[in-house]
């Protein structure tokens, strides 16, 4: 195991600064990333974390070290990263950890084009080369300022190119005004989202603008309730017609409806969907595995062609490209465009559905009336010793039950009234159990099941390794 091991998950480089990366490790990740992309010129960007600024400027000491002559982006959302990718055809590195707490930073990358890179697809070889980098004699950092003399390091801002082209996904002028409240908890839709709305006929209200990486009024998590609460009261305080939380990189959006009752990233999906499909009939869709049930139902309904993938950007992306999907959505509020170079961006789905909420003279809470057919658990963690194991004795449990199972990500068993998935965390060991049923205490009665069999489960296997004594 390497020593950079820690902080190379399955998609991206997360970790606390400086316990477990810091500037040396930043330097030795940008040369690896040169010498992996093989390319003359890269992009990096950063959000408004405190430790971005030294990260990032480290990080482009170590590519043009490489020979690589680097593009500073500066301050960025991840989406606009991804929009500079594609329209540019580079490689790029946008220093963010999302949603994590303050004390964390990470690195998410990509190939021209947007084109992810993954544990499988050269985050692995990437590490590896950065260890080898750091085990080297050759740590000299690069004067960034001679750099910048030698057109080795240079600067630019795509804002308003990034806005024109998230604006294109809909027709302004079938814009009506709308009351909309926007918290950006601090994170980098403080930079862009005012920047996309300008030139819209919308009343906006922004929450907590100010960039700040110590996230002094909430967390920058919008998928968890209690980060909702501000914006829920904003908009019933100002009789708002949507409400939208963004995360710290802004890159996934959650929605709140006039009466502040939060909207699922599934409802969202079935949304953006519907709306999509008048546009491109017959088109394919992608929807992950843990979506609601009414997301193939609504593809269907507009004469969709839905398919289902596996949990994470780097799946969808692949079977986008496979498929030829005009969009794909995740229950975590990521939202996929194939005229997004296949990236996904919370802004483009925030846009389509201000677009399909002015074409209608409904508020929004009764357009997502019909949509409204199931009850979810969220997800829910649970600590396990080996959840693998785990997962196989659940599947011995229930495979005489009478369900139907697969195993696309995870276990996922669906029964005629409700259905539950169960798959491993990619980083920690956890398990993440999502439920869905027709009513909120069958959904609860489900849960509190499923819960169980996995904690029998892990019980039982804990006692039979070493005795209980591991």
């Amino acid at each position: 195991m390497s020593s950079l091991n820690a902080i190379f998950k399955a998609y991206d480089v997360r970790g606390i600064v400086p316990e477990q990366w810091d500037v040396t490790e930043a330097r030795a990740i940008g040369s690896a990333f040169a010498r992996f992309v093989s390319a003359p010129k890269i992009l990096v960007a950063r959000d408004m974390r405190l430790s971005g600024p030294r990260l990032s400027a480290a990080f482009a000491q170590g590519a043009i070290s490489e020979g690589v002559q680097v593009t500073d982006l500066g301050l960025a959302s991840t989406d606009l990263v991804y929009f500079a990718s594609g329209h540019l055809d580079l490689p790029a590195a946008m220093f963010t950890a999302s949603h994590n707490p303050a004390a964390y930073n990470g690195i998410k990358m990509c190939l021209p084009g947007a084109r992810p890179i993954g544990s499988e697809t050269g985050l692995k070889a990437i590490e590896q080369m950065a260890e080898e980098r750091l085990g080297a004699d050759s740590q000299v950092a690069v004067d960034l300022e001679k750099a910048k003399a030698q057109g080795m390091l240079t600067e630019m801002n795509l804002l308003d190119d990034y806005a024109t082209h998230v604006r294109s996904f809909i027709s302004p002028s079938s814009l009506r005004p709308l009351k909309v409240v926007v918290d950006v908890a601090n994170g980098m839709g403080g930079l862009v989202v005012p920047k996309v709305m300008e030139r819209l006929p919308f009343e906006l209200t922004l929450l907590f603008p100010d960039l700040d990486g110590n996230f002094p009024n909430h967390p920058a998590d919008p998928i968890q309730p209690e980060n909702l609460i501000a914006l829920k009261e904003a908009v019933l305080s100002t009789s708002a017609d949507i409400g939208l939380a963004f995360d710290g990189d802004a890159d996934r959006v959650f929605l709140v409806d006039e009466r502040a009752e939060g909207v699922s990233g599934s409802l969202t999906t079935a949304l953006v969907a519907s709306s999509l499909l008048k546009k491109y009939p017959g088109a394919t869709v992608l929807y992950n595995a843990i979506c609601s049930k009414v997301v193939p139902e609504v593809i269907a309904e507009n004469g969709g062609k839905g398919v289902r993938t596996r949990v994470g950007h780097s799946f969808i992306k692949e079977v986008m490209a496979e498929t030829g999907a005009i969009f794909g959505g995740e229950h975590s509020g990521h939202y996929y465009f194939r005229d997004n170079y296949r990236a996904d961006s919370g802004l483009i789905a925030a846009l389509i559905v201000l677009e399909l909420l002015s074409r209608s003279t409904n508020p929004l809470s009764q357009l997502l009336s019909p949509l409204r057919r199931y009850v979810d658990s969220g997800e829910v963690n649970v600590a396990v010793y080996d959840p693998r194991k785990v997962i196989e004795a659940v599947e011995l449990k229930v495979s005489g039950t009478g369900a139907n199972l697969d195993y696309l990500d995870g276990l996922t068993v669906e029964y005629e009234e409700w259905w539950f998935n169960i798959r491993p965390s990619n980083t920690e060991p956890l398990l993440r159990i999502n439920v869905e049923a027709r009513t909120e205490q069958e959904c609860e009665e489900h849960l509190h099941w499923v819960r169980s069999l996995v904690e029998t489960a892990d019980k039982d296997l804990r006692s039979s390794v070493d005795g209980g004594n591991f």
